[in-house]
């Protein structure tokens, strides 16, 4: 395992993150050209919402990938080449309802195997659909993973279906995702019951887990735990988690290990909310303004 960083020389005490933390925890070198940054393949996207796998591209971009490829529903997907030409966009067959077909599982697996890193689940519609693409993907794939949204579905039938990847998978459930995942369907958990459920399905998928809702918490199997404040009101809305799935995934592909891209992530994404916040208010911005706001979020801290 690589070596512990700032402040988790000690597992059993949480880490608060702030810009202090992570300018002692720097990512991989920005520097070189698109191959050298790393390459982003995204699975995900129905008919109906093609927004989904759009915000994540373009975030995963903005935080610094070389380069983004869309797998989507061939319905969609000239769409949104046109819509994202930094991105290659190809089409997967679908379903009668508009989410991906099982039997893309052999393309999908043809694209990731030139990726970096693959983000999988952003816009899929129904947890069935995910689940059945998925066991046909993830048992074959060999690089570094983060399972979004829907795509928890397939972890909720199978715990261990990502021990294979050897630390390089990443969880990424919001606060109902988390407890359904774990058989505690219900009322969403509160702060406490979150941090301890995150550390839980850590420790028995054996991948890094963000979970939360206004805090998050980003934990390792070996019992590390980072706690994250950033954030805003506004970040409640449509389309938010996608931004965030994206930002994490682009900085897998740029070479951070799992927990190291959690964190930073969900700390740029948080900080971009507030950011958006002083300038509009504490309500009325749009997933798609939080992504352009990255960057600028990235450098506060990188500077």
């Amino acid at each position: 395992m690589a070596e512990r960083p700032p402040g988790q020389q000690n597992p059993m005490r949480d880490t608060v993150v702030t810009p202090s933390v992570l300018r002692d925890w720097p990512l991989p070198d920005p520097y070189g050209d698109k191959y050298d940054k790393g390459g982003l393949l995204i699975v995900g996207g129905a008919a109906q919402t093609p927004g989904a796998v759009l915000l994540a591209a373009e975030a995963g971009l903005r935080v610094g990938a070389g380069k983004v490829r869309v797998a989507t529903v061939r319905s969609t997907a000239q769409l949104l080449a046109t819509a994202m030409p930094e991105a290659y966009v190809e089409g997967l067959p679908e379903e009668e309802d508009g989410d991906i077909a099982p039997e893309a599982a052999e393309q999908i697996l043809e694209l990731a195997g030139s990726a970096d890193a693959v983000l999988a689940g952003p816009g899929i519609m129904k947890p069935e659909a995910a689940s059945g693409l998925l066991e046909r993907v993830v048992p074959h794939l060999d690089t570094a993973l983060l399972i979004d949204g829907l795509g928890m579905a397939y972890l909720t039938k199978t715990l261990d279906g990502v021990q294979h990847l050897a630390g390089r998978a990443l969880l990424t459930p919001n606060a109902r995702e988390l407890a359904k995942t774990l058989g505690r369907e219900g009322e969403a958990p509160d702060e406490d019951e979150i941090r301890t459920q995150a550390a839980e399905l850590s420790r028995k998928s054996m991948a890094v887990v963000l979970g939360g809702a206004a805090t998050s918490f980003v934990a390792r199997p070996d019992g590390a735990v980072w706690r994250n404040e950033a954030g805003a009101p506004g970040m409640a809305a449509a389309g938010s988690g996608d931004a965030k799935a994206g930002a994490i995934a682009g900085l897998l592909a740029r070479g951070a290990p799992p927990e190291q891209a959690a964190v930073w992530g969900a700390f740029i994404h948080g900080r971009a909310g507030e950011r958006l916040t002083a300038a509009v208010g504490r309500v009325g911005f749009l997933a798609r303004e939080l992504v352009r706001e990255l960057p600028v979020a990235l450098a506060e801290i990188e500077v």
